[in-house]
């Protein structure tokens, strides 16, 4: 029974959007509402000194972005948390999508004064593709901005999904006052204070003439107005069709003034899903199982400076996670035990004695591990693959100190593992080939190198369009395209064969003269 009950209190969930949107602000007031932090921190911030717990690497806190996904876990009343902090910024965008694997729910957060952006639009189609349920919290509030229901009409269109407003603001930017709480009818005040939470009025319901006394007569009359309206347009909320993915609650409020974040997290936690069954290729696992089973998300090097230390980020999907108890890795089928397995709160670890579905465990990792990979108490099971795209951007990769070349190598290898980058070996020339999908991201490879290894590096131009897997069940075939193509082959860090089109048009020809070769241009961990 006790696994029951620690599933149905668990609630694992991503936060993500557009960078700038206020994403990791969020993050830090709820993690001030769970009493894990006590003073929430900036990502920037002149006046306050303490910078964002989840961002902790040394370059979130210099350039104020995010650029790895952070785990942090906290209890709220009976409920036990988990959030999981994405990068906005698009060049990160491939640690975004993984995380997203590893979450039950998601919270996304829309600027008021910008609507839905691009990367946001990206990543909603990634939960949509996985009918993951989506919270909207629309932030900043106290800015100018726009009119909440054109910012209403504008997530219908561009998420492509049907909203339904669970609170409602009272003006915005300089006259702003608070919100109307449409899910519990209560009415919080609005005061500017980023570490205190605004007054709360008791209110039996929207006609209560409490609410004219504490907003003024002209406002309240407004604010019946919107509800009307929004009675007679909306839907009412169904939580059936929002854990299917259909129905999106939206709230309103400004994170950075600690306002509507409350709200938000009461909701919740009613309702979002617990932990639920999880599709491996042989079959659908049940999440009250007793064996336990779980898979690798993400890995992070360098977590403690000190110790050069890598961590393994395994969701647990079925069953109870015991330190030291002996569990099968399918891709190497060895039997492995982890001491000193950790619970995370962003770069600060605990060692825990048991973790349950929803939880996310950090395991440390000398290099047994690969993102995707499976962990069990013995079944042979593979959870499905996770994505790996095609990069956009490729560089070949110079060692500028001959002394440190131990150092880089280690370095690069590392860092290829967390999914940072790819790396292919150019089969002509033998030069390391590093690809991406933005250019920030050479710039963090090359200040992680410096700042985490001792190594330095430099980047040289090199001319691609794409780079593709490619596979043929004709093996002389392959070896014809693979000598006439000599110039153009790599290989990737599993050994697998690559090509390196260096323009559209050189792809297409490839094509078309080998037809018996197929070219994939995302290849599954």
């Amino acid at each position: 029974m006790q696994l029951k009950d620690e599933i149905a209190r668990r609630r694992t969930f991503a936060i993500i959007s557009h960078p700038d949107a206020g994403k990791t602000t969020l993050t830090e007031k709820l993690l001030l509402f769970g009493g894990a932090i006590h003073i929430a921190g900036a990502v920037k911030s002149n006046k306050i000194k303490k910078t964002a717990t989840s961002d902790w690497m040394e370059i979130e806190k210099q350039r104020g972005i995010s650029v790895a996904t952070s785990v942090m876990g906290f209890d709220y009343g009976d409920y036990k948390i988990n959030i999981l902090d994405t990068p906005g910024h698009q060049d990160f965008a491939e640690d975004t999508y993984r995380t997203l694997t590893a979450v039950d729910s998601v919270i996304i957060v829309v600027d008021v004064a910008k609507g839905v952006e691009q990367q946001t639009r990206r990543l909603m189609e990634v939960c949509r593709m996985r009918n993951t349920p989506v919270i909207i919290f629309v932030n900043k509030l106290d800015r100018e901005g726009r009119d909440p229901f054109d910012i209403l009409d504008e997530l219908e269109q561009e998420l492509k999904i049907s909203v339904c407003p669970l609170s409602w603001p009272i003006n915005i930017g300089a006259k702003f006052k608070g919100v109307y709480s449409i899910y519990t009818h209560s009415l919080d005040l609005f005061t500017p204070d980023k570490q205190k939470v605004s007054e709360r009025v008791e209110i039996d319901d929207i006609n209560d003439p409490r609410i004219d006394e504490a907003v003024g007569e002209k406002d309240a009359a407004k604010l019946r107005e919107d509800i009307d309206l929004i009675e007679g347009v909306y839907p009412e909320f169904s939580r059936e069709l929002y854990l299917q993915g259909k129905q999106a609650p939206v709230f309103f409020g400004s994170a950075l003034n600690t306002f509507g974040v409350k709200e938000l997290l009461d909701c919740f936690v009613e309702i979002a899903p617990h932990p639920g069954d999880v599709q491996a290729q042989e079959r659908v696992v049940k999440a009250d199982e007793e064996a336990f089973t779980g898979f690798v998300f993400k890995i992070h090097a360098n977590m403690d400076p000190n110790h050069r230390s890598c961590i393994a980020f395994v969701k647990v999907c079925s069953g109870t996670f015991e330190r030291n108890a002996p569990y099968r890795h399918v891709r190497s089928d060895k039997t492995l035990r982890f001491a000193s397995p950790t619970a995370f709160m962003a770069q600060k670890k605990s060692i825990v004695d048991y973790a349950y579905p929803g939880d996310i465990v950090g395991i440390p990792d000398v290099g047994n591990f690969k993102i995707g990979d499976t962990l069990t108490s013995g079944e042979l099971l593979h959870y499905k693959g996770l994505p790996s795209f095609s990069p956009e951007m490729f560089k070949y990769i110079e060692n500028t100190d001959p002394m440190k070349s131990k150092q880089l190598e280690k370095g690069v290898r590392q860092l290829m593992d967390e999914g940072v980058a790819q790396l292919f070996i150019n089969q002509f020339n033998n030069r390391k080939i590093i690809g991406t999908v933005g250019q920030l991201q050479f710039e963090v490879i090359q200040y992680r190198l410096l700042h985490e290894y001792g190594a330095q590096c430099r980047w040289e131009p090199i001319s691609l369009y794409k780079a593709c897997w490619i596979e043929s069940d004709d093996k002389d075939a392959l070896e014809a395209f693979k000598r006439r193509k000599h110039q153009f082959m790599a290989v990737d860090r599993e050994g697998r064969d690559v090509f390196l089109a260096d323009s559209n048009y050189v792809l297409q020809m490839a094509q078309n003269d080998f037809p018996k070769i197929k070219f994939h241009t995302s290849s599954e961990y």
